[in-house]
């Protein structure tokens, strides 16, 4: 057997994952991902005059990884594995994007990030999908939106006001984030690099590259350590949640909802202000350890606000999903079924609203996690309404979580000693942020400096699932359906 079996935030010595032929690394992939294993990464890193491709599989009931690598010269092209593993699309489109390597009989080989016109004119621009038919239109909305949103295009092809197809065009932003990873190797940058890969995940991003770091320096965490970081994170998950039902309710004209878990939102944010310093958890974390903690104060006041946010949160709930007006629009809305969601890779609360059991807490836990389990929470309906109601039931359930926590929280808030980086070495970190599963992948050269890192955000597996949801839907039904995932553009645009 030639993949290497791992945790999540086991390092080990690049030397030790095996190498095989393409062909070899091609079949075994779709072999495994026949089995049951789950395409969780699939990235390239430039070596000389080869392009080194890297596999993440993942056998999520009993926490194992699985990595295998091969390689292609630029240029070269290979068997598409896309046409029988459909989730490795986007991933076979940013390798060749990102090295000129071909995905033959790729089904739609379209750029990722790039071919957007006024940004390089050299470039050849996007191609967008069109229909044919007197009866039938386009509808092009963005890159520019209303507000404060990020640039994204979205081009329906629309028969009346059904949608037949929409595609979702990003990449307008160039942010480079993985290049700046490697061009300053200070910590601290690097840290705050982290918090700024997407603004409403910032304990999740940073966590996740922290405890990267934090296992390739062998630093032992405290218990402490752990239950804060772990607060942190929920308390992030409780305020995006709240702040979406407050847009969903508002997209539907419910204002009632979009007043209430408005303003509960605030609480929560302003719960992580008093911790921190800031709403959205920036300053928090730091590699072996946190730059705050919560005393006896914090943690009262952290408590009385979780518990009575939640008792009018359940108020609130209980009335919108008792409404016939609201649930008629909710319901049977914006479907992604289960086997559509597994087949694409969908991931996080929107895959467990479509029936798919699959939470990095639960399958590959970290931090807190490792030794506090929870429960997976799934609905089956793939609508709108599962997408919502899912977020009212992980609320309870992290308020629970953070009520718990609480009552094990030990004293030892010691950092971790900060030690020298393994040279060579990769380390795959998983965590569970509120919109799913976040992947940073690292790798270390001979000097013990990171000469790559792969940073996967959980919009870039349901970008897709976005636009099937709206297949044969509404075109007014797309900004509800489009809220119910609440997907990052910055995330994507890396």
């Amino acid at each position: 057997m030639n993949w290497v079996e791992i945790k999540n935030l086991q390092n080990l010595s690049l030397d030790k994952i095996k190498y095989v032929d393409f062909s070899e690394f091609r079949e075994s992939i779709i072999i495994k991902i026949h089995e049951g294993k789950r395409l969780v990464n699939l990235f390239g890193m430039q070596e000389q005059d080869i392009v080194r491709i890297f596999c993440i599989l993942a056998e999520d009931e009993l926490s194992k990884l699985f990595v295998l690598s091969s390689s292609l010269r630029p240029g070269e092209a290979f068997a598409s594995i896309t046409n029988e593993v459909p989730s490795a699309h986007l991933f076979e489109r940013e390798l060749s994007e990102q090295f000129g390597i071909i995905p033959d009989g790729h089904p739609w080989l379209k750029p990722v990030r790039q071919g957007i016109a006024g940004v390089d004119q050299t470039q050849r621009q996007y191609d967008f999908f069109k229909m044919s038919g007197s009866e039938v239109h386009e509808v092009a909305v963005g890159p520019i939106h209303a507000g404060i949103i990020e640039p994204g295009h979205f081009r329906f092809s629309a028969h009346g006001e059904i949608i037949h197809n929409l595609e979702i065009q990003l990449g307008f932003q160039h942010r480079g984030v993985e290049k700046l990873f490697l061009q300053n190797n200070d910590l601290f940058y690097q840290t705050k690099l982290a918090e700024s890969i997407a603004g409403d995940s910032v304990i999740a991003h940073s966590g996740t590259f922290i405890r990267a770091i934090e296992s390739l320096m062998n630093i032992d965490i405290s218990k402490r350590i752990k239950i804060i970081r772990l607060i942190m994170l929920e308390l992030e998950r409780i305020a995006v949640h709240l702040g979406d039902l407050a847009a969903i309710s508002n997209d539907i004209a419910y204002l009632t909802g979009n007043s209430i878990f408005g303003a509960l939102r605030t609480s929560v944010i302003n719960t992580t202000m008093s911790i921190c310093g800031n709403r959205f958890g920036r300053n928090m974390m730091k590699i072996g350890g946190v730059n705050f903690d919560i005393d006896s104060e914090r943690a009262k006041f952290l408590l009385e606000t979780i518990n009575r946010v939640e008792k009018e949160t359940v108020t609130a709930a209980e009335a919108m999903f008792s409404s016939a007006s609201v649930m008629e629009r909710l319901e049977k809305t914006g479907i992604v079924s289960k086997e559509i969601a597994h087949s694409i890779g969908m991931v996080g609360m929107a895959a467990r609203a479509s029936g798919v059991s699959i939470d990095a807490r639960v399958d590959h836990p970290f931090g807190a996690y490792e030794f506090f389990p929870i429960h997976k929470l799934t609905l089956d309906s793939g609508d709108v309404f599962a997408r919502a109601y899912i977020r009212f039931v992980e609320i309870q359930q992290s308020t629970k979580i953070i009520n718990d926590l609480m009552e094990i929280y030990t004293d030892g808030n010691h950092d971790g000693k900060i030690g020298e980086m393994q040279k060579n070495s990769f380390v795959v970190s998983i965590t569970e942020g509120w919109r799913g599963e976040i992947v940073h992948c690292i790798i270390t050269d001979e000097t013990g400096k990171i000469k790559k890192i792969k940073i996967k955000d959980p919009s870039f597996n349901n970008w897709f699932a976005l636009a099937l949801a709206v297949r044969e839907q509404g075109i007014s039904d797309f900004p509800l359906c489009n809220k119910s995932f609440n997907l990052s553009y910055c995330g994507f645009d890396l």
